[in-house]
């Protein structure tokens, strides 16, 4: 197991003071592919960075995003699901993820290289994951592990540039199942290289290892790693 470096990375989204956790190998002798990490409604917790640093493992830069600002850090369910509806399908959704993006581009704490950026997000953060790819910003990948697949209808699905990998639990009663065949109908319409996966006897929240509302937010240890080894088979091809 690589040692892994983890350091606050602070930024700004128009008037809004954010603070992210940069996780990153600590020896590395060449730029690294770079991935921004929009965390679930919870937002920037000691469990989210934990997940990053599992990915910083495989050798990447991961920079775990603050989508709500420095001064929000919710604490219970009432306060995260506040924070979360003020951002999402808002413009700053989209905005805040491109910003970390920027930060990640920026800070001069370990090599990045440019060119290889990706984005990837549990619940909420596989929705911002998704916008941010049909905004048009231009990230080899956008990895969704059991977010929601709708949309705020504010972008062109034509100008996505990402790969598309949808990691969905089959029985996650969060997101409406209906989703997933308007999901599939968006992605077929245009040039889309795209997939979606889901998997059996998984509900929500499946590689969060404090879910545990069982039939509703669950963890699911084998279908985590199942899901983890897909998304880092798509960024060996994307990369």
């Amino acid at each position: 197991m690589s040692q892994i470096t983890t350091q606050t990375v602070r930024y700004q989204a128009g008037e809004t003071a954010l603070a992210g956790t940069l996780v990153f190998p600590s020896e590395t002798t060449h730029p690294l592919p770079g991935l921004v990490m929009a965390p679930n409604w919870f937002g920037v917790t000691d469990n989210a960075a934990k997940l990053a640093k599992k990915v910083a493992e495989q050798g990447y830069v991961v920079l775990l995003a603050d989508l709500y600002g420095e001064s929000s850090r919710p604490t219970n369910p009432d306060e995260a699901g506040a924070a979360m509806m003020a951002v999402k399908n808002t413009p700053e959704e989209v905005g805040r993820m491109n910003a970390a993006i920027d930060a990640l581009k920026s800070q001069t704490a370990v090599a990045v290289d440019a060119q290889k950026i990706s984005a990837f997000g549990f619940c909420f953060g596989g929705h911002c994951a998704l916008e941010l790819a049909r905004s048009g910003t231009d990230i080899r990948a956008a990895i969704s592990f059991h977010g929601g697949l709708d949309t705020c209808g504010a972008y062109d699905a034509t100008q996505i540039k990402a790969a598309i990998l949808v990691l969905d639990g089959a029985k996650d009663p969060l997101v409406p199942r209906e989703q997933l065949p308007a999901f599939v109908n968006e992605m077929t319409t245009v040039n889309v290289d795209w997939q979606l996966v889901s998997y059996h006897d998984a509900v929500h929240s499946f590689t969060d290892e404090t879910a545990n509302n069982p039939g509703v937010a669950e963890f699911n240890p084998q279908v985590t790693e199942r899901a983890f080894t897909s998304m880092f088979e798509l960024l060996k091809r994307v990369n």
